[in-house]
């Protein structure tokens, strides 16, 4: 499995719980060795308590950490030359180390080779530096350098991105496996009448759309405490986040946290009451469903695949477009008593237990290396 950036990291958010979550669950089925950078994502100095440049042991898996000295062709080509392994597994579409050149490496092999999209093909995502994606689009089709994959969808709305893209290619749809879910109960939270804490644990990027959250809260009539949690991805847009969140009044307070290592997202998220992010897609969102599985209701945008929330009393998805009705939520939120915000509250938590415990899921997953 190559992927940029892997435990203990964390900050890269998605990618690394979706490749982590499935060698959870699949680990005693399948023998899964990871190749991956030794820092985190937007950082220069590795991580402690790892060797880089050779194999180490993490959570029961093999995890080569490359030093960015020593991350080149001849050094990934000697990794696939004296590796054992029947598949290769690749996370991303665009990545030149971690995609492009072991799949370049490949060629001519008879190894078996998937390639996880993550939501990179979607046309959000092709918008964000868009004629170079294009541009290398053009050119992969030319070479046909994706023309012997196999690619792993993990929604229909994925295998339709996929099929744009790249005609007669072999897609698989396999969801993406949440993580375990170690909550025998629900966390209690008090919730008064006229307040709320909400929080939002993201990376600092115009895609989450923290601004779009922030705008909102500008017109929320009512106590609210919002706490932001994420790595500042593009500094000028938290620049644009703490111009309005210095423009709010004194009903309505924000805290910026910092970054939140993964072991400690869910005793973060049992703190607060629900969790905000009007994102302007996911591929999965493992964040959304790692709140439920703490009892802590999500308020976000339609552009995931976690929609009808409000119909099954676990909070709810509103499309960019309707800001008015966020503000109503928030507003429906803060007037909440704690036995109406228990009843959804738990709601919440039945519905990602629910998930977690699908069956289906680990089936789907199962195919894709079989």
């Amino acid at each position: 499995m190559f992927i940029d950036w892997y435990l203990p990291g964390y900050k890269a958010g998605g990618p690394i719980q979706s490749c982590s979550n499935l060698i959870a669950h699949l680990g005693k089925e399948y023998d899964f060795s990871v190749v991956t950078r030794d820092t985190d994502y937007c950082e220069t100095i590795p991580y402690a308590n790892i060797k880089s440049n050779e194999w180490n042991i993490v959570d029961g898996t093999r995890v080569y950490y490359f030093s960015s000295d020593t991350l080149n062709k001849k050094n990934i080509q000697h990794l696939l030359n004296t590796e054992n392994y029947d598949t290769v597994y690749l996370n991303g579409i665009f990545s030149f180390y971690f995609s492009l050149l072991p799949l370049y490496l490949l060629r001519g092999s008879n190894k078996r080779c998937i390639v996880a999209a993550r939501g990179m093909l979607a046309a959000n995502a092709l918008h964000i530096k868009g004629i170079k994606k294009q541009l290398f689009l053009f050119v992969s089709k030319f070479t046909g350098l994706f023309s012997k994959v196999i690619f792993h969808a993990t929604n229909e709305n994925e295998r339709s991105d996929i099929s744009k893209n790249f005609k007669n290619v072999s897609v698989i749809v396999a969801a993406n496996l949440p993580q375990k879910i170690t909550l025998e109960l629900k966390p209690n939270k008090e919730k008064l009448v006229g307040s709320i804490k909400l929080v939002n644990i993201a990376r600092i990027a115009p895609e989450k759309n923290l601004k779009y959250a922030l705008e909102v809260l500008t017109q929320v009539k009512g106590n609210v405490e919002l706490d932001i949690y994420g790595p500042v991805y593009k500094p000028d847009y938290w620049d644009e986040c703490k111009a309005i969140i210095e423009s709010l009044q004194k009903n309505i307070v924000v805290n910026y946290k910092g970054s939140v290592e993964s072991t400690a997202v869910i005793s973060t998220l049992s703190k607060y009451h629900f969790m905000i992010m009007p994102t302007l897609g996911e591929n999965f969102g493992h964040i959304i469903l790692q709140a439920m599985s703490t009892g802590c209701p999500v308020i976000i945008s339609d552009n995931t695949m976690w929609r009808n929330l409000y119909e099954q009393h676990c909070g709810w998805d509103i499309s960019l477009n309707s800001r008015e009705k966020y503000v109503a939520a928030i507003e429906e939120a803060i007037a909440m008593s704690d036995i109406e915000y228990e009843k959804m509250s738990e709601a919440a938590f039945a519905y990602a237990k629910k998930f977690s415990a699908d069956t289906n899921l680990i089936l789907q997953n199962r195919i894709l290396f079989k």
